[in-house]
């Protein structure tokens, strides 16, 4: 995972975003890139009909004023997006990132991802945005969204870093579960981690052979393993897992199912996001 392309917004999860950059660039010795997007609406004034008793000549000035505040708003807003940036690059290089680019762009969000992300081997995302708070059960309008859009890794930074010593792999067979430790194992970023991996649900004779190569894969990498199967629901044991187990990264593969199949069963990965306070790296 030599280049990182994390996503800034303002909002309160950016300086956390900006310290798991900031830890994985480190280990990694990689390059990071911030990317702040402004929405197609951001800087512009919602101009309202003024036909009616308006004179032409009073309508002709206020739409020149309503055009001089689009315009002073426009410039406020990429002033402050490019202060969002410089803070981010600051406070990386605080932390021994040296490798550090920043662009800031005009333009729907996920295009922009789709755009900037063939040049980067992990993604970074807030867990919530700038309209979010803390306290909602919701996850960020564009999380989920980059997630499906993308086949690279995606970080999404939990409320605040904290020192990465212990993480859990969420294995189910899968595809998604087997990249998720081929890419785990070929990095350095996470040597020296304590990993569980860990099966949820019944055990099969399938499950149970891809683990054992999962968990050799991993040890061969240099990983002390600790292999577990827990029966119950998965979202059920993995979140107990998380708090009981002293975990610091969750890893697990994500979007298995349709939309329209998560609409009806509900989705593994969501609920895992939405409720475990540890950053989450996610596979596809």
């Amino acid at each position: 995972m030599k280049n990182i392309l994390a996503f800034l917004d303002g909002s309160k999860y950016s300086q956390s975003v900006c310290d798991h950059a900031a830890w994985v660039a480190t280990r990694g010795d990689s390059s990071l890139e911030f990317l702040h997007v402004l929405g197609r609406r951001e800087g512009t004034t919602e101009t309202k009909d003024l036909s009616g008793s308006i004179g032409l000549g009073a309508r002709s000035a206020l739409l020149e004023e309503l055009a001089e505040l689009d315009g002073q708003k426009a410039r406020l807003v990429n002033k402050r997006g490019r202060a969002i940036l410089d803070d981010a690059t600051a406070r990386v290089k605080e932390q021994g990132v040296t490798q550090v680019s920043t662009t800031l762009r005009n333009g729907q969000f996920v295009r922009t991802m789709q755009e900037f992300e063939s040049a980067a081997d992990l993604l970074v995302i807030g867990k919530r945005g700038e309209a979010s708070n803390f306290d909602m059960d919701h996850l960020g309008s564009n999380l989920e969204r980059v997630v499906r859009a993308t086949h690279k890794p995606v970080l999404v930074a939990s409320r605040a870093f904290k020192p990465i010593n212990r993480m859990l792999i969420a294995f189910d067979g899968g595809a998604s579960s087997i990249k998720a430790v081929e890419d785990i194992a070929a990095s350095g970023i996470f040597a020296g981690l304590d990993c569980i991996l860990l099966t949820a649900g019944a055990d099969n004779t399938r499950t149970s052979k891809r683990k054992q190569g999962a968990a050799a894969l991993l040890t061969e990498a240099g990983f002390n393993v600790d292999i577990q199967m827990r029966s119950g629901q998965p979202d059920e044991v993995i979140t107990s897992a998380v708090e009981n187990d002293n975990i610091d990264l969750l890893v697990m593969g994500a979007y298995g199912h349709s939309r329209i199949r998560n609409l009806i069963i509900g989705s593994t990965t969501t609920e895992m996001v939405r409720s475990c306070k540890v950053p989450v790296m996610l596979f596809r």
